[in-house]
Order: C-alpha cells, then sequence, then structure tokens
C-alpha cells in the first residue's frame, strides 16, 4: 500500500505541473493561504453582520462542497480515464494489467486524494486563518482546531460521494433508491423540526465546541461511507458497444434560430450520451445544491432578517457558473485543428449552450420560491441569480478559455480569478462611508 500510495502522489503530482509548470502549481496553495489570511483580516468589519459562528459554517459548507467535487470520481471514472487521459496509463487502472486489487487500488486512491487535496486546500486555508488570529483578536489555537474541524467537513462530502458513486457503479437503480430513501429521512427530519447544526454538519459542531461526541459522528461518517466504497468500488468499467442514430444535424435543425447550432447540438449529445448521461449532470448539480439549501435554513437562525432565498439565488449563480466547466471538461479541442473554425466560435457557442444549460437552475430556483412561500422575492433573487452567473462566468471565460477545468489550479490564474471577484470586498468599506453619510434634510 505505501508504495501504490506514493506512486499515485507522484503522478498526481507529474500531471498538474506537467500542465502548469512546477512552480505555477506549487505556488497554488500560497495563494490560497493568503487569501485565507486577508479573509480573515475583514472578519472584525463584518462581525455586527455576519458574526464569527455563521462565517465558520459557511467555510465549513465550503469545503463541504468540495469534498463532494473530489469524491466525485467514481462517477466520472471511465470518462475522465479515456477521454483526458487516454494516452495515460494510470495508476488506477493497474489492476488491469498487475496482480493487485481494485480493494487496494481504491483504498490507496482514496488516501492520495485525501493527504492530496488537504495539503492543497485545507492546509493552507487553515495555515492562512492561523496567521491573521493574533490580528483579530482570536486565539492561535483556533487554527489547528479549524484545520481538523475543516479537513472532517471535506472528507465528509468526500467519502459519501464516493460511497454514491459507487452505488451508481454498481447499479442506478440503486442509487435512485438509496438517493431516494436519504431524502425522505431528510425531509422527514426537516418537517419535525430536528435539524440542528450537529445533525447537519457534525464537523462543524466539533469546531464550535471540541468534544469526543462530534469528533466520533464526523469520523463514523467519513469511515462509514469510506469503508463501504472500498468493499463494493469497480474499476472495471465493461466495454459496451453503443449505437446512437444521427440525432445531430435533426438536433441543430431545431436550435438554428439560436445560432451555433451544431456546436450546441454536439454539447447537449456530448451531455446526453457521457457515462451516466444527464443523471450525471443532474446529480452532481442538484446533491451540493440541496446541501446549501439546507445549510442556509440552519445559517438564518444565526441571523435573523435574512431572506434566504436572495442569499440561495446567489450561491445558485456561482454553482451554476460551473455548467461550463461541465460543457468543457470532456471535450478534446484538437478536433477541432482541422476545421476552419476559430477558437472564439467555440467559445460563443459554448456561452449559448450554456444559456440553454442554465433553465436547469432556472427551474431549481423557480421550484425554491415555490416551496418556501418565497414568491414575495422571487424577483430580486432572479435577478441576484442573473447577475453573480453573468460575472462569474465571465471571469471564467476571460481567464480560462476552453479549459477551466485544468488552468484555475494554475497559482497565476487562480490568484487572477480571485483578485477579479473579490470586489465584493469593497462592502466593507462602503459601509464605512455610508454610515458616516448624514441624511440631507428637506
Amino acid at each position: 500500500m505505501p508504495d501504490l500510495f506514493l506512486a499515485m502522489m507522484k503522478e498526481e503530482w507529474r500531471m498538474h505541473s506537467t500542465i502548469f509548470g512546477s512552480l505555477g502549481f506549487a505556488l497554488f496553495p500560497a495563494v490560497v493561504a493568503v487569501f485565507a489570511f486577508l479573509g480573515s483580516l475583514t472578519l472584525p468589519l463584518f462581525a455586527d453582520v455576519l458574526p464569527y459562528d455563521a462565517v465558520a459554517l459557511l467555510a465549513h459548507i465550503l469545503f463541504l462542497l468540495m469534498g463532494v467535487m473530489v469524491g466525485s470520481f467514481g462517477l466520472m471514472g471511465r470518462e475522465f480515464m479515456n477521454r483526458r487521459f487516454g494516452q495515460a496509463s494510470l495508476v488506477a487502472y493497474a489492476s488491469r494489467s498487475l496482480p493487485v486489487s481494485e480493494r487496494r487500488i481504491f483504498g490507496a486512491f482514496l488516501v492520495k486524494d485525501t493527504v492530496y487535496y488537504i495539503l492543497l486546500y485545507v492546509l493552507p486555508f487553515a495555515a492562512g486563518f492561523a496567521a491573521a488570529t493574533p490580528f483579530i483578536g482570536l486565539e492561535p489555537g483556533l487554527g489547528l482546531l479549524a484545520f481538523v474541524s475543516l479537513a472532517l467537513a471535506f472528507l465528509f462530502g468526500l467519502s459519501v460521494v464516493c460511497f454514491l458513486s459507487t452505488l451508481y457503479a454498481r447499479s442506478v437503480a440503486l442509487l435512485a433508491g438509496t438517493a431516494a430513501v436519504l431524502a425522505v429521512l431528510a425531509l422527514t427530519v426537516f418537517q419535525l423540526g430536528a435539524i440542528t447544526v450537529s445533525a447537519v454538519l457534525p464537523p462543524y459542531a466539533f469546531f464550535l465546541d471540541p468534544k469526543v461526541e462530534p469528533l466520533a459522528i464526523s469520523l463514523l461518517l467519513v469511515l462509514v461511507p469510506a469503508a463501504i466504497s472500498v468493499l463494493f468500488v469497480t474499476v472495471d468499467y465493461p466495454d459496451r458497444t453503443k449505437r446512437f442514430a444521427n440525432s445531430l444535424d435533426p438536433l441543430a435543425e431545431r436550435l438554428r434560430a439560436l445560432g451555433s447550432a451544431h456546436f450546441i447540438a454536439k454539447d447537449a449529445l456530448d451531455l446526453l450520451r457521457s457515462e451516466g448521461g444527464a443523471g450525471k449532470v443532474i446529480f452532481s448539480f442538484l446533491f451540493p445544491l440541496g446541501l446549501v439549501w439546507v445549510c442556509l435554513r440552519v445559517l438564518i437562525r444565526f441571523i435573523p432578517g435574512i431572506d434566504p432565498l436572495v442569499v440561495f439565488s446567489a450561491l445558485l449563480g456561482v454553482i451554476s457558473a460551473t455548467i461550463y466547466n461541465w460543457l468543457t471538461e470532456f471535450d478534446s479541442f484538437t478536433s477541432y485543428a482541422f476545421l476552419p473554425v476559430e477558437v472564439s466560435e467555440v467559445i460563443d457557442a459554448k456561452l449559448k449552450s450554456y444559456g440553454v444549460a442554465n433553465l436547469l437552475p432556472l427551474a431549481v430556483l423557480v421550484l425554491a420560491a415555490a416551496t418556501s412561500g418565497g414568491a414575495g422575492t422571487f424577483f430580486p433573487a432572479l435577478a441576484a441569480f442573473a447577475s453573480v452567473s453573468a460575472y462569474t462566468l465571465a471571469v471564467t471565460v476571460y481567464l480560462t478559455g476552453l479549459h477551466p477545468n485544468v488552468m484555475l489550479y494554475h497559482a497565476s490564474v487562480f490568484l487572477r480569478y480571485l483578485l477579479a471577484i473579490s470586489p465584493a470586498l469593497l462592502l466593507s468599506r462602503g459601509r464605512t462611508k455610508w454610515q458616516a453619510w448624514e441624511m440631507p434634510g428637506y
């Protein structure tokens, strides 16, 4: 196992450093640490509006969602291997040619992902926060506590999605049944009013009150799904011959009014015919949104008076911007090299595909408004969703072009990305300015 783990760590580093260069990728954690430090310094400015407990909850939600994204390997493993790194012989496929069991490989893979991404994200974030604690009047020991609790939140998301994606690899019906049972249980608990911070996010409860009970619950929620995933994992995706009718031209004809019809039709067919089809996209989109909605219902207890629908719509706009990543994730742009097609044409087509795909988050927003009694604030929420989504998309396209899934791991690109969305920090100056403004009399 140690040899396999080290081989996977080297493989992960070589893939990233080959794309960005060793220095560009090595500086990525430093960028995370610097922005965590600067962000922590602003906490006192917002303390009267956003208490520290609420900020900590948002941080734990962020790392939970990050674990969800990392844990989706089992859900898209076949395509990720064949379509992006088809020219490479990855260690994760060693069971096909070497006397190494799938369980051993997947166990090492989970450990590698745990260590690798904790070093990449969690440790730098906690280090930046710890460095800021002396300047904002917090105990330096909170940095270590934050590292442990955020790592648990990340691992919680990773292990749960690994478990669900393992079920998917075994049987789509099994995944659907399990998801239905979990949804019914969550709805029942919500109706009974039994949703608490400890129930929703035990790592966060451990951060607030570092006792044995929330730590034990957090470890169980990490270890049990991970153990089940390792026991029942399958890395061998059977080869199946798939045949489809020629749908490109008929679909492009129906989309002709949008322009770039064949490009949009190709994107739609890629999503529908990819492993898991549209279900994969819906699962990877709706599951994080469900977590966000539940956590928001908890968050409003800390900040009474906020409208959860408007806050949800802003977060929905950020998450929906990742649809652009889906549209470019597995596309091989070398296939356009021999065609009379410019990069700008492909980007324009991706943006139009993004607009069509955005009907899904729009439907989610309508459903959230209808079920939460927030119809009165629907239009402000819609405006927040549209503006946040458009701005985040514009920044992503400008900085990463057709390669957002890899370019955002380059330290320089990631730094510029964070700086581009940092105007939100001007809120603190705005509050200070208008606090001192005297209302003129009439």
